[in-house]
């Protein structure tokens, strides 16, 4: 992916106060809530709101993508970071970017209304605002915001989920759950699943990436995953860096690989960023997973340690049977594509995040895996 610090072509939100006053909404300011006492409801943090027609967020707060998300049962993902005025980010070639304290990230959940309105659609697209800093709740339905707060004794994770009127998110510290339907495809009918929040304990499940430490990071906004344009802007490393977000960026931060486009990257570029975005928080060498002696990060060497010819460490009827993680040449046989196959919570990888299989991911997996050389 090219990388530019030349000046940049972008399209930027209205102002917050033009943006809400035009939708009959107060205005609130980006507020830093205490740790120990986080608001009720998500408007109250002054981040994002609605109010049944527009989702929008803050004209300080800004919007970004990255390459390779994880999967999450086929939701769309608005992502955001705020930052305390006069603060920035420390540049990072491995794992998130350093935000100072009192950056707040967040994380909204939505999906693409069907023609019906009661039914959503898979889609294969990312979401972005429009040229108002908008999202239209005629077309998309708000399921959950979730925010990542970091204060001086670390990241704290915070699950708001949105009501049916659509008009405000309300914390829900033990989780939530909502039936959601997809539209007929094929004329097989709708694939109706429970959509999970996870509760502010689930949060660490994928954010601990670090076991032995214990505590919470982000996981997206790497080098790697923010090396890219996102919506009017050419490069959003360069755009961080122009805005006074990020300092430290090096002239050849690494290249930025799209799992879902053949034309961006290889085959074998594709596989691991895709096991990387949706495996590695877990699977590397000081995740949670550390014991199964598994590593998926992107650097990770293609070896033995990141499962070929690699025989099963307790995962009991994960195995499947079958006697490698990954069997060369052989997707059929090898166990990462029978747990990427199931959403049974016993066989299922990843464990939480996902009640749906990711039919996409499993084929670009077992193509990757059928084109290894070599036998075990």
């Amino acid at each position: 992916m090219r990388f530019s610090r030349a000046v940049l072509k972008r399209t930027l939100p209205l102002c917050a106060a033009a943006m809400l006053a035009a939708c009959g909404q107060a205005v609130v300011p980006v507020t830093l809530h205490p740790e120990d006492a986080p608001p009720a409801t998500l408007s109250e943090w002054g981040v994002a709101a609605a109010n049944g027609k527009f989702f929008e967020v803050n004209g300080s707060v800004v919007a970004y993508g990255i390459n390779t998300p994880l999967f999450s049962d086929y939701a769309l993902k608005l992502r955001t970071v705020w930052l305390p005025e006069g603060l920035s980010a420390t540049y990072r070639a491995d794992g998130p970017m350093d935000f100072p304290v009192g950056t707040i990230l967040s994380k909204t959940f939505h999906y693409a209304r069907a023609d019906t309105g009661a039914e959503v659609m898979r889609v294969a697209s990312e979401s972005t605002l429009d040229a108002g800093g908008r999202l239209s709740l005629d077309e998309y339905v708000l399921v959950e915001t979730r925010l990542l707060i970091r204060y001086e004794e670390g990241w704290r994770a915070l699950p708001y989920v949105w009501n049916g009127e659509q008009t405000e998110a309300y914390l829900e510290i033990a989780g939530d759950v909502r039936e959601i339907e997809f539209e007929a495809e094929f004329d097989d009918g709708g694939d109706s699943f429970v959509y999970v929040v996870p509760d502010a304990n689930q949060c660490s499940g994928c954010h601990v990436t670090n076991h032995t430490a214990k505590q919470i990071e982000p996981i997206g906004p790497s080098a790697w995953q923010l090396n890219r344009r996102y919506g009017g802007v050419e490069n959003q490393l360069a755009d961080w860096e122009s805005r006074g977000m990020l300092h430290g960026l090096p002239d050849s931060p690494p290249q930025g690989v799209v799992w879902s486009d053949p034309l961006d990257a290889s085959l074998d570029a594709r596989a691991r960023a895709y096991l990387d975005a949706n495996c590695a928080h877990c699977h590397n060498a000081r995740g949670a997973a550390d014991t199964s002696a598994l590593d998926l990060a992107l650097e990770a060497v293609v070896d033995r340690n990141y499962g070929i010819c690699k025989p099963p460490v307790a995962v009991g009827r994960g195995s499947g049977d079958r006697p490698w993680d990954i069997y060369p040449g052989r997707p059929d046989e090898s166990i990462m594509v029978y747990r990427m196959q199931h959403t049974d919570p016993a066989i299922a990888m990843p464990e939480l995040g996902r009640s749906t299989v990711h039919a996409e991911g499993v084929a670009l997996v077992s193509e990757w895996i059928a084109s290894l050389p070599g036998d075990c």
